[in-house]
């Protein structure tokens, strides 16, 4: 059986996003998928570093227990789902922070570094979807404004360290969508073929 983390990134309990997380869960449920869900925002992480936790840092160390807890999961996940709003053409600064503080370098963590870059060793991360929201409409994102979360984020962050494949799923122009097109959408996020 698949064991998937869900990364769930935003602050407010009555936004669409987390509506979608909602229909993942039901997803996840429905076809009997095993999930660890981290949810930044009510687990009151902390997305910066301290001197003690950057001290740490190279020697795969920590002393933030979220921090052991998230690569924990990440270590023992067959896949990943984030689901997050796009902010100023890019991940929120909590998600960013998270990818600081959790991708710990060292062997066994979550990536080595040489001097030919940086190895991934989350191999066990076969396929992440990242699910999001925005406020330009997607086909714009990608043409007008340089694509960062399919270029940067999925194939070049989480390339990094180790995820081999990645799926961007994006509802574009949320301010201005229709119930119905919401609607649509979690009901293709309930449905999706998330395969791991």
């Amino acid at each position: 059986m698949s064991r998937v983390t869900i990364i769930y990134c935003h602050p407010y309990t009555k936004s669409f996003n987390h509506a979608v997380l909602e229909s993942v869960v039901a997803n996840m449920k429905a076809g009997s998928t095993a999930f660890d869900l981290l949810d930044l925002h009510a687990d009151g992480f902390q997305p910066y570093y301290d001197a003690e936790e950057l001290r740490l840092y190279h020697s795969g160390g920590t002393h933030d227990p979220l921090v052991s807890r998230y690569l924990d999961a990440l270590q023992h996940s067959d896949g990943l789902i984030v689901i997050t709003p796009i902010w100023w053409n890019g991940v929120p600064g909590m998600l960013k922070g998270f990818v600081d503080k959790v991708m710990k370098e060292g062997e066994g963590l979550t990536h080595t570094v040489s001097s030919t870059g940086i190895h991934g060793c989350l191999k066990n991360l076969k396929h992440a979807y990242v699910l999001t929201t925005s406020t330009s409409p997607t086909w714009y994102f990608r043409l007008m404004l340089g694509n960062g979360i399919r270029r940067i984020f999925i194939n070049k962050t989480l390339k990094q360290i180790g995820v081999k494949r990645g799926t961007w799923v994006n509802l574009g122009g949320i301010s201005n969508s229709s119930t119905q097109k919401r609607l649509r959408h979690l009901d293709r996020v309930r449905s999706m073929r998330f395969t791991f």
